[in-house]
């Protein structure tokens, strides 16, 4: 069966705003304030809860090291999982794409680096856990993105076959991905990264969910 793999933050839903908000948590919780701006920073957001701490700590504590990041790590995350859905939304048209390429006999699934359980929280808050046929996230396997194996998991589980599937992204790690994997990548362009992802020279690229069809067809048929 022909399967579209997505990633989840940045690609099918723009959480910027609340992993932010729970990076600065953690900078309030020591005495610094919000360290991070949630629009400047949501490139940085979407890479993940250490990208932010990293930037944040450098930002206040030039001296800063690996302990502190480590230490804050699971207060971060804690934060977000009490917060999860305040400001995020789920980019426009996505959920009509996915139930259109359902609809055409296209299996789904979805494989980010976002902890598991997170994700699952995540699109149940959504309402959308349900459109998908697979989910692997960060620590489902003993790897993750770029490793090729959590792709293969996701098609695998979603009933699909690698050889007819394709990664949906918004960053370097989903095009290095799909290169490990061998299959073809679309990256959006309407992700904190904009235009800029055409440097990283996709097999094709996203502008809309309105387009999603075209693509899928253009990139598996």
């Amino acid at each position: 069966m022909r399967c579209v793999i997505f990633d989840l933050d940045g690609t099918l839903a723009d959480t910027s705003g609340d992993l932010i908000a729970s990076a600065n948590y953690c900078f309030k919780s020591l005495g610094y304030g919000d360290v991070l701006d949630a629009i400047s920073d949501a490139g940085t957001a979407l890479r993940g809860g250490r990208a932010m701490l990293d930037l944040g700590f450098a930002r206040v504590k030039p001296d800063y090291d690996q302990t502190d990041v480590d230490a804050q790590y699971p207060v971060l995350l804690q934060a977000y999982a009490d917060a999860i859905d305040v400001h995020t939304k789920l980019y426009d048209g996505a959920v009509e794409g996915v139930e259109a390429l359902k609809s055409s006999g296209y299996a789904v699934g979805i494989c980010t680096n976002k902890p598991a359980g997170l994700a699952e929280s995540l699109l149940q808050k959504l309402g959308v856990r349900d459109l998908f046929d697979s989910m692997i996230g960060a620590d489902t396997l003993p790897v993750r993105k770029p490793d090729p194996a959590p792709y293969v998991a996701a098609v695998e589980q979603a009933g699909g076959f690698v050889a007819q599937s394709y990664l949906i992204g918004d960053t370097i790690t989903d095009r290095k991905t799909a290169q490990a994997a061998n299959v073809p990548c679309a990256l959006v362009t309407f992700g904190p990264d904009g235009q800029a992802v055409k440097a990283l020279k996709p097999e094709a690229l996203l502008h809309s969910y309105g387009d999603l069809m075209a693509v899928t067809k253009d990139l598996i048929g």
